[in-house]
């Protein structure tokens, strides 16, 4: 098998086991609630990417500094407790078809953020891009009753779009990161874990958890947490272009719904497919508007024509 059908199917898993999560949230909130969950997940997850990391020969951890730790301890707050901690609380409130593609809408989040963190100037691809899919946004909240306004869990609505803010704040963050990035995911969730750990102490008791409960959570901390981001590394390592894979994501919330359907039992509403399908359109969108404006200026700096 050559490295790009290599690439190929290293992304094939990362989408199948992302499709699997939005389920195994819904499945393991009917036994657990979602602090109870949170801790398990994230213990898993970072026992798993600890293995990994001692397996590559460490990740280059023997020459970081205090600085990289202390960068590690800022991320580890936004993920895995914050983002994780109001995911979990969105899907224990809302249906697993709502919650999974509000939290889809972080790219165009992400847009967002970079004009008021970084000073972007905001582009009317840009605008259109976010009208589109916060439009889908607003279809799949009111599941349809658009000029009603009428939510069907603000609370739940909130959280989901909360978690999305919190990813692409982490993403922010870490995208000029240029520490191996298994490693620093490892330690992002080791101090992560500690935050978890200290919130779970101050918030309720301990209990021991059922075998149901404590093995969807280790389920969501194996393959969403951890796995899905190792094979997703090792997709776009071996690609010949990023675009060649990261497409395949757009796949991700589609199969995802059909998971919900068949193993949760959740009949999918004409809102959740309507309103998705406009989320992903203007992300895609937005991202095109991208590639022109750098195939432009590309063109531009040569002498060439856009």
């Amino acid at each position: 098998m050559n490295r790009q059908l290599q690439a190929y199917a290293f992304a094939a898993a990362t989408v199948l086991c992302w499709s699997t999560a939005a389920s195994a949230f819904k499945l393991t909130l009917m036994v657990l609630d979602s602090g109870e969950m949170l801790p398990y997940a994230a213990l898993s997850s970072l026992l798993v990417l600890a293995v990994i990391v001692a397996l590559s020969g460490g990740g280059g951890l023997s020459a970081w500094g205090w600085r990289d730790y202390a960068r590690s301890a800022g991320l580890g707050a936004l993920n895995p407790f914050m983002y994780y901690l109001l995911l979990f609380g969105a899907y224990d409130r809302l249906p697993a078809q709502e919650a999974q593609p509000l939290n889809f809408v972080w790219p165009i989040v992400l847009v967002l953020l970079s004009i008021v963190i970084l000073g972007q100037r905001l582009k009317l691809f840009s605008l259109i891009a976010m009208l589109i899919s916060f439009s889908g946004v607003v279809i799949i909240s009111t599941r349809g009753d658009v000029w009603g306004l009428n939510l069907t869990d603000g609370l739940g609505v909130g959280l989901a779009l909360s978690s999305a803010l919190v990813w692409s704040l982490y993403w922010l963050y870490g995208v000029k990161d240029s520490r191996d990035p298994t490693a620093r995911l490892c330690v992002n969730f080791a101090f992560g874990c500690g935050y978890i750990l200290l919130y779970q102490l101050w918030v309720g008791d301990w209990r021991l958890p059922p075998l149901l409960g404590l093995a969807g959570a280790v389920y969501i901390g194996l393959f969403e947490m951890g796995l899905a981001f190792v094979l997703w590394l090792q997709a776009l390592k071996r690609s010949q272009t990023t675009a060649q894979v990261s497409n395949l994501i757009y796949l991700t919330p589609f199969c995802s719904l059909v998971v919900i359907n068949q193993v949760v039992g959740e009949t999918i509403y004409r809102s959740t497919v309507l309103g998705l399908m406009l989320i992903v359109i203007g992300i895609i969108y937005q991202q095109y508007g991208e590639y022109r404006q750098r195939a432009a200026r590309q063109s531009y700096t040569t002498g060439g024509h856009a």
